[in-house]
């Protein structure tokens, strides 16, 4: 492979991760540049290491997700180089970001995670974040796994009717 198509696969992450107030998750990465048929699975992931490798990309796991977002050195290496990526390439990034904004935004703000406590419980953690605010956090301990997992499951479904529910309450 071509060191040239490497870097236009990385400006073409940095862009994304540039164009988003949010953090993106690496499926949602992946399926943009894999649909579009720009490189394959394992070259988009040398990539995606090598950013983060260098400190240009942060990446934080949980669970089954891994979230990017740009970092200050990531912005200056696309202001430098990001005139390298096809006028055409940004336009297709720019629509797709664009018509799928919500659902992605939502996947990345919505989150929930268990663990099993020092007492032999779970918790569950559920959060809501909002342009990167947390708007509601809440952990509730639970006697077994599957009642955690289930939580965490649902919080996914139902935290706008469960958020809106405590504010009524609340104020």
């Amino acid at each position: 492979m071509k060191q040239d198509s490497l870097t236009l696969y990385k400006l073409i992450i940095l862009y994304m991760l540039d164009r988003v107030t949010f953090p993106l998750t690496k499926a949602q990465v992946s399926d943009f540049i894999l649909e579009k048929e720009y490189t394959n699975f394992l070259t988009l992931q040398q990539a995606t290491a090598e950013l983060t490798d260098t400190g240009l990309v942060a990446a934080e796991s949980n669970r089954n997700r891994t979230y990017l977002e740009i970092t200050e050195e990531g912005r200056k290496t696309l202001s430098f180089f990001g005139s390298r990526i096809n006028h055409s390439i940004k336009s297709e990034i720019d629509a797709f970001l664009r018509d799928h904004e919500v659902e992605m935004r939502n996947e990345v703000s919505i989150l929930s995670d268990y663990n099993r406590a020092s007492s032999g419980e779970y918790e569950a953690h559920l959060k809501a974040k909002e342009k990167g605010v947390t708007v509601v956090e809440v952990t509730l301990s639970v006697p077994d796994e599957d009642t955690a997992s289930a939580i965490c499951a649902n919080w996914q479904q139902k935290n706008q009717e469960i958020y809106q529910y405590l504010i009524r309450k609340l104020f």
